[in-house]
Parts: C-alpha cells; sequence; structure tokens
C-alpha cells in the first residue's frame, strides 16, 4: 500500500503529463484493468483509449490548465480526491457524445473533483466530475437553448 504522499504525487504528475498532453505516460500511470470515466459525458475509456480524453481536451483548448486546488488522501483506503477548476480557451472543436462544437474562442473556468482509486501506485478508476453544464453556458452553447426549448 502506498503512503498518502506517494498516492498524492502519483496523482500530481497524472495532471502534470496531461498539461503536457504526454499521452502514453498519462495512460502508463493506470493499472492494466484500470479506467478513467468522464461522468458528465458517461464515456468510460480502458486501455490506450484512456489517453482520448486528454486528446479531446486539448484539442478543443490547446492551453488547458488545471488549477489544483485541494488534495484529500485516504491512504488506508487508497483514495484521492481533488478539489480542481479546468481553465482554457476554446479554439478548437469539442467533440461532445451528441456532435461536435465549433471554437467559440471563449475562456472557461469550470469547477470540477476528481475521485481516484489507485492499486499499487496505479490508477485503478479515476472519476471526473466536471460541470458540463457550466462549460457550455461558459462557451456560450447554453445561450442558444431559447432556440430549442418551448417556453412553459
Amino acid at each position: 500500500m502506498k503512503t498518502a504522499s506517494e498516492n498524492e504525487n502519483i496523482i500530481r504528475e497524472l495532471y502534470r503529463v496531461a498539461e503536457i498532453q504526454d499521452l502514453k505516460a498519462f495512460v502508463d500511470l493506470f493499472s492494466k484493468d484500470g479506467y478513467f470515466l468522464d461522468v458528465s459525458s458517461g464515456i468510460k475509456y480502458q486501455g490506450q483509449e484512456i489517453g482520448e480524453a486528454i486528446k479531446i481536451y486539448a484539442k478543443a483548448f490547446p492551453d488547458m490548465h488545471r488549477e489544483l486546488f485541494e488534495f484529500y488522501v485516504n491512504a488506508e483506503d487508497n483514495v484521492v480526491i481533488v478539489e480542481l477548476a479546468l481553465q482554457g480557451t476554446h479554439k478548437g472543436p469539442l467533440q461532445m457524445p451528441l456532435g461536435t462544437i465549433p471554437s467559440t474562442n471563449k475562456k472557461i473556468n469550470v469547477p470540477c473533483c476528481d475521485v481516484f482509486h489507485m492499486e499499487n501506485g496505479k490508477v485503478k478508476s479515476f472519476h471526473c466530475y466536471n460541470i458540463a453544464t457550466e462549460l457550455l453556458a461558459q462557451i456560450g452553447v447554453l445561450s442558444n437553448l431559447s432556440e430549442v426549448v418551448e417556453p412553459s
């Protein structure tokens, strides 16, 4: 079992390699059966696909930064929880489950909470709880809802 500080350091490294878009290093931090779940989209990535989430956001937000606020580490249960914000400028197409949102050149600062379960120094599971409605509002997508939602 890793100590709290060792698990925190592994997760800090995961964020670092995500920011520099080192997909191999990102995927290598996961266990063989590990996965990444983007809770807001419902998409679960496993194996080499784990790097796809990084590629999707890097294409849409090439200046993506993860502002890390707080780490909560439970060494006994090998759990790491991180409060953070996803920050960047929407300069490329954002691939979503229902289609692709073209660039808006708008900045985002989206609250997020990530929950990691660790096993033998690797990420067993990574659940990303970003506030998708906030992201969509910040890039201007939700302002178009009046065109598709009928008044009650």
